[in-house]
Order: structure tokens, then sequence, then C-alpha cells
């Protein structure tokens, strides 16, 4: 909300004429009159906000929904069912219901359990784990990669393994979701995962630990900074700069971006980090009903400012990860180098629930500086290159390749 400065009328140049006192019976009128306005402001808060909550910028919603006809099938069910039912469940249900009826993939109703869920995957808190990436290659539950020092890699797991059965369950069908939630679980226990590496078969029994997995990691190898950055989180930025510091302290020749797999996060961490490269340039704007509303742009740090990069992009790289990715490309400061983008060009914002729920709503669409939103369509990378199942059991990397190349290394 924007500041506004107020100008007192005794400020005023003019002599002010001495002010009378207050009569008992006008005194009383006033002490009632601010009574009722608290009262209404406590009880019908809505109502008045969305009076005067344009005025600050507010957006606001006074109106009710006719919920009747929910009640009467809950009366009908609860009448009627033969069986025991969680009214809880039921209100929850309803809820999402509710929401998902707006029929915007990104606008959800989150229960408690997966707003904790939420909270814990976008801060890297993981609880009780092996310290591994998991995602879909060929529809077939991959490990993408292994997290430094962690049971996984302790163990021999390596990226590419393409599991096979997790404790003793076979993963034909599954989703990334229903992987991850088996393989995690109390630390100290152990979980047995059977995987397939080229054409031989391995066993591991790896025991669960606490993961904690930072958003950012960073290496310099042959005087070329590689800095992967797998969400935006609220440490992502500082995380983030301080590699940037200890790139510019080696007098890096290059630097190479890791975008590839990053689901998004905050929009404040996106804007941080691209003014890593960007001096006071514009990263984002947003719009809602078609209107901007707020123009984001970089700080004044551009700490890597002229020093060659590119950024690798893929299928995975949706969200705040296309908005670093659009404004290094729309600015000219680096090539986009892999395959097209997700394509997510919305913004959403979390409001606490009762009972510890939360809302996660679209409030407004993106642009890009060159005033692009790529929802559905993506960003297309300056130079296409492909990552296969059979490139990463290989041990290679021909997007990584291509973007050295790209930087003459």
């Amino acid at each position: 909300m924007t500041d506004h400065q107020q100008h007192s009328d005794s400020a005023h140049p003019h002599k002010q004429k001495a002010k009378k006192p207050l009569s008992a019976n006008l005194l009383f009128l006033i002490i009632a009159a601010t009574a009722v306005v608290g009262f209404l402001v406590g009880t019908r808060s809505e109502q008045i906000l969305s009076v005067v909550g344009p005025t600050f910028g507010l957006k606001t919603y006074a109106g009710d929904i006719d919920l009747s006809s929910i009640q009467a099938t809950y009366k009908a069910l609860k009448a009627n069912y033969d069986g025991k039912l969680d009214d809880k469940a039921l209100v929850e249900g309803a809820n999402k219901g509710l929401v998902g009826a707006a029929g915007d993939a990104y606008t959800l109703y989150m229960d408690s359990k997966e707003t904790s869920a939420f909270e814990n995957d976008l801060s890297g808190n993981i609880g009780g784990g092996i310290g591994a990436e998991i995602g879909l290659r060929q529809e077939k539950i991959t490990i993408i990669r292994t997290l430094k020092s962690n049971p996984a890699e302790k163990a021999g797991l390596n990226a590419g393994d393409t599991v096979l059965s997790i404790n003793d369950q076979a993963t034909t069908g599954w989703t990334v979701e229903k992987a991850v939630s088996q393989i995690r679980g109390e630390v100290g226990t152990t979980v047995k995962l059977s995987v397939l590496r080229g054409t031989e078969v391995k066993e591991f029994t790896i025991t669960r630990a606490t993961i904690s997995n930072p958003s950012v990691d960073s290496s310099v190898t042959d005087g070329v900074g590689t800095l992967t950055i797998s969400r935006f989180d609220n440490e992502t930025a500082t995380l983030a700069r301080a590699a940037a510091r200890n790139f510019k302290s080696q007098n890096v020749k290059a630097v190479i971006l890791d975008l590839r797999g990053n689901g998004g996060g905050y929009l404040a961490a996106a804007q941080d980090v691209a003014g890593i490269w960007l001096d006071n340039k514009v990263v984002v704007t947003e719009r809602t009903d078609g209107k901007v509303i707020e123009e984001l742009k970089s700080d004044s740090d551009a700490i890597l400012a002229g020093i060659p990069m590119a950024v690798l992009v893929n299928a995975g790289s949706a969200s705040a990860s296309e908005i670093v990715a659009g404004a290094l490309q729309d600015h000219g400061v680096a090539k986009l180098v892999g395959e097209k983008t997700f394509g997510k060009g919305s913004v959403q914002k979390l409001i606490t629930l009762p009972e510890g729920a939360q809302l996660k709503v679209t409030i407004a669409r993106w642009y890009t500086p060159s005033g692009k939103n790529i929802t559905k369509e993506g960003i297309k990378p300056n130079i296409t290159a492909a990552l296969t199942q059979e490139d990463i059991n290989a041990g290679i990397d021909p997007q990584l390749n291509a973007a050295k190349k790209e930087l003459g290394l």
C-alpha cells in the first residue's frame, strides 16, 4: 500500500482562531457516533472496506453466496447415508469444490495438512527422506538428481536411475506425488528401492534422515560459474547473491544459470535474482483485468552485470523461473538454452483461512518486459537442445554443452 502524506491545518501560515470548548451534548454525540463506527468496523468490516478500500488499493468483496442448496444436500445426506460422516471433512470438501469451480488450475483450497506440505515443499524442509529429486521420465519414476551429502547420494543412487519399486511395490503407473509419499517417512526408518540402471537392476535400503534442501547450489569449474536454482523461496535471493559474490571474487569468465525443473516460488525472489544481472530494469509487470497494477524493477546492485551468461530452461521451468528467464532474455543479457518453458503467466496470493487452511488464488497476470504473457505458450529458447533419458543414463548433458558452446567455452 502506498503511504499518503497528510497536511495539517495547523501548518497553514495564516493565524488560527481560538477554538471554543465542546458542549457536553456535542461531546456525547461524538463519543456515541465513534462507538457506532467502531461496532460497524468490527462486525461489518467487509462492507466498509468495499466502500473505502479502493481508495487505499484494497480489493474487497462484500457480497454473500446463497448456500441453501448445500445445506439441503447436507441434510439429505445426513438423514439417509448408511455410514459415519465426518462433518469437518464434508466442510473441507465443500470448500474445495467451491474454489475448484473457479476453473483455474492455480486457484486452490488447501486444508491444514496440504498447507503444511505446501509450505514445507516451498521452504525445502521435507522432514524425513533420502535427499533425492524424483520425476517422470518416459512415464517412469526416475531419480532426477541426488542432494549433496544426503542418504541417497551416500547410498549410491544416481541421476537417471529408474525406480522400479519402493518397498517391494511396483511403481508402474505411479504419479511423482505417490512415489515421494512412499519414500518419505520418519527419520531413522528405512525405505527399500529397486532401480534400473542401464540394463542392471540394483537394490538399495536407505535410512531416512532429516532433509533440508537449499534452493541454490553453485560451483566454479574451469573459470565458469554454474548457479543452479531449484525454487524461489525466502532464502533464494540471499543464497544466490552470496554465490554471485563468490563468482565475482574468483573472476569467472562466464556464468550459467540453471533453472531446469524449477517450478517457481515467490515473485519477490525472482525480482531479486534477476537483479544480479539487471541494473534498475523492469523485471515484470502485473495486470489485473488488463490494467497494469504494478511494475517491478530490479535494484541497482547488479553484481554480475557484463559477465557473459546463458540460462538453461526446460518444460519444468515455470512461473518465477520464467519471470527471470524472460527478463534476462528480453533485456538481451542472456541467451536461453534448452527447451520451451512451462507457460505459467499468472500470480497467486496466499490467504490464511480458519483452522490452518489456505486459499491460493490467482490475482493477476504477469508480463515480460517486452509485454508478453506466456500463459500456455511458454518462452522459446534462443538455442534449442534436448536432454533425453539416454543422455542421462550416459551421464552427458547436451543442454549444458550447448550453453558452453554459445559462451565460447
